[in-house]
C-alpha cells in the first residue's frame, strides 16, 4: 500500500513550527520569510551563507536549533517580478525533487505561501504551489520517508481562506503516488484546478486592483473586492510596490496591460493609485472607480463615475453587480 502524504494548512510563524526542513524560495533577493530566516541565522551561521542559490540551484543548511525547523532549504528562482504562477508551480515541484536527493529521510516539510504577499491572486497562487507538490508526489520525486507537508501562513484570515480551498482540492487531506489517475482524469472542478493551475494561469482573465498595499485595507481587498472578482470568474491581482527591486512600475504596467479590467479604490487619494489609474486609461482599459467618500476624490476624477460604498459588505455587493453587468457586455471586458 502506498504511503499517504498528509498536506495541511496552519496559521502561525513558520520559524516557530517544528519540521525536518523549512523550504523557501530565494528570488535573487531576500523577501518576507526568507529574509526573516536569513537574518535569524546569519549572525551565528555566517560561513554557511557565503552565497545563496542562483536560479535552478538550491542550498540546504542546518539551523542548529536557532529556529524550530531542523534545516532550511533555499531554492533559487527567478527575481520576484518574473515569479508568476507557472514559476510557483515549478517551485512546488523543486522543493520535493531537491530534498529527494539532499534529505531523503526527512519526514515533515514546512513552507510558506508564495504569490499573494506581493499581489498575485491568492487562490491561483496557492493552487499552483500545491499542484507542483502533487506533481512531484505522484511522479515519485520526493523524499522516501516523507509523511507530511505543512503550509504555514502568518495571516490568520488567509490561512482560513486557503484551508477551505485545500479541503476542496484535496478532500482527503493527503496524496499518494497512486493518485495520478485521480488527478488526471476528467471530472470535478477540483481536478481541473490542479491540472491547470500555473500552466494555464496566464491565459485566465484577470482584474488588476489599484489600491494601497497596507494592512489597514486588507479587509477591503480580501472581503470587499476579491470575493466579488473571484465569484465573477476573474483572477484578482494587485501590487505591493515595496516588494520589488528595480523598475517597479514595469511589473505594474505589465499586469495592467494584460488585465481585463482595473478596479481602483480612491479612498485615501494615494498618488500611486492615481498613477495606475492614469496608465490604465492610457491603455484604454475599462476601469471601475470606488471610494468610501466622495470628498476623497481629487479634481481629475470628480466627473468620472465612481461607486461609493458604506461598508465592506456593501462594496462586495455593488462590485458583484457591476461585474455581472460588464461580463454581459463583451466589448467592455477585453
Amino acid at each position: 500500500m502506498a504511503a499517504m502524504i498528509e498536506i495541511t494548512m496552519e496559521s502561525g510563524d513558520v520559524l516557530e513550527v517544528r519540521s525536518d526542513v523549512l523550504a523557501l524560495k530565494y528570488a535573487q533577493a531576500l523577501h518576507g520569510a526568507d529574509r526573516a530566516v536569513f537574518n535569524r541565522l546569519m549572525p551565528r551561521l555566517g560561513d554557511d551563507f557565503q552565497s545563496l542559490p542562483k536560479k535552478g540551484h538550491f542550498t540546504l543548511h542546518s539551523t542548529r536549533g536557532l529556529i524550530s525547523p531542523a534545516a532550511v532549504l533555499f531554492v533559487g528562482v527567478s527575481p520576484l517580478r518574473e515569479f508568476g504562477y507557472r514559476q510557483i508551480r515549478d517551485f512546488g515541484h523543486e522543493i520535493l525533487t531537491s530534498l529527494a536527493g539532499a534529505a531523503p529521510d526527512c519526514e515533515i516539510i514546512t513552507s510558506t505561501i508564495h504569490g499573494p504577499g506581493y499581489g498575485l491572486d491568492e487562490r491561483e497562487a496557492f493552487a499552483s504551489q500545491l499542484a507542483g507538490i502533487v506533481d512531484a508526489v505522484i511522479s515519485g520525486d520526493r523524499p522516501r520517508l516523507l509523511k507530511r507537508i505543512a503550509f504555514v501562513e502568518r495571516n490568520t484570515g488567509r490561512a482560513m481562506r486557503l484551508k477551505e480551498l485545500l479541503n476542496d482540492l484535496l478532500p482527503n487531506g493527503s496524496i499518494t503516488r497512486e493518485d495520478l489517475s485521480f488527478i488526471r482524469s476528467p471530472g470535478s472542478a477540483s481536478k481541473e484546478i490542479l491540472r491547470s493551475a500555473g500552466y494555464e494561469s496566464a491565459s485566465k482573465p484577470n482584474i488588476f486592483v489599484a489600491m494601497p498595499f497596507v494592512e489597514s485595507m486588507d479587509d477591503i481587498f480580501y472581503y470587499g473586492i476579491q470575493g466579488a472578482v473571484s465569484a465573477a470568474g476573474f483572477l484578482c491581482e494587485r501590487a505591493d510596490l515595496s516588494s520589488f527591486t528595480g523598475d517597479v512600475m514595469d511589473w505594474v504596467k505589465r499586469r495592467i496591460a494584460t488585465a481585463s479590467l482595473v478596479i481602483a479604490d480612491l479612498s485615501t487619494a494615494n498618488p500611486n493609485v492615481y498613477l495606475e489609474v492614469g496608465y490604465a486609461w492610457g491603455c484604454g482599459k475599462p476601469t471601475v472607480l470606488v471610494a468610501k467618500d466622495k470628498a476623497d476624490l481629487k479634481f481629475d476624477v470628480k466627473n468620472q463615475r465612481c461607486l461609493l460604498y458604506r461598508s465592506i459588505r456593501h462594496l462586495e455587493e455593488i462590485l458583484a453587480k457591476e461585474l455581472r453587468g460588464l461580463s454581459a457586455s463583451p466589448p467592455a471586458i477585453r
